[in-house]
């Protein structure tokens, strides 16, 4: 995962760009709003609650990306510059073979489709320029709207697997079907 310069998906309504300490309101609203966040169980110390968490938070995902630990895209419209959520692909096993997504919007832009088209252009890209060969979600059983998300996707619930850290969380995947 060595790329030259961040790696910009366009789509025939979004953007997803490198998010950057200019988007730190947004990333501090998208990191620490209720709504979004009721699913999400952070530990005290990865939670955001200052402009300067949220600047510190980008940073640390810009190095991430340099370091080919995750990629984390911004998601926008095409014609507005303002973020209204992020999209990544992270947790990458040792042999590069599989990666976790991950993801949050801003409840005004919820059930608009946003997300499935933003999530299909990060699996397309996952499994053709990454050439990975599975792409896995851990999402909170009781989150209807990730799990319908997944679902729709393509996504197949592994009722098998268990989250190791997190009893909270129910695991998806889906399979690069061109390998």
């Amino acid at each position: 995962m060595n790329f030259e310069s961040f790696p910009e998906i366009k789509s025939e309504g979004l953007i997803l760009r490198k998010i950057e300490e200019s988007d730190a309101a947004v990333i501090l609203y998208l990191r620490s709003d209720e709504t979004i966040n009721q699913f999400i169980e952070r530990p005290e110390h990865r939670k955001t609650k200052t402009v300067a968490q949220a600047i510190q938070f980008i940073s640390e995902i810009t190095e991430n990306f340099r370091n080919s630990k995750s990629l984390t895209w911004g998601i926008m419209y095409k014609n507005e510059p303002q973020l209204i959520g992020s999209i990544c692909l992270w947790n990458f096993s040792e042999n590069n073979t599989i990666a976790e997504v991950g993801y949050d919007l801003n409840p005004a832009f919820q059930n608009k489709g946003i997300m499935t088209e933003a999530l299909k252009c990060v699996v397309k890209f996952g499994f053709n320029e990454l050439e990975l060969d599975k792409i896995e979600a851990f999402t909170h059983h009781k989150n209807e709207s990730s799990k319908k998300l997944l679902e729709k996707n393509g996504f197949h619930f592994m009722e098998n697997r268990k989250d190791q850290n997190n009893d909270s969380n129910s695991i998806y995947e889906l399979l690069n079907s061109q390998r």
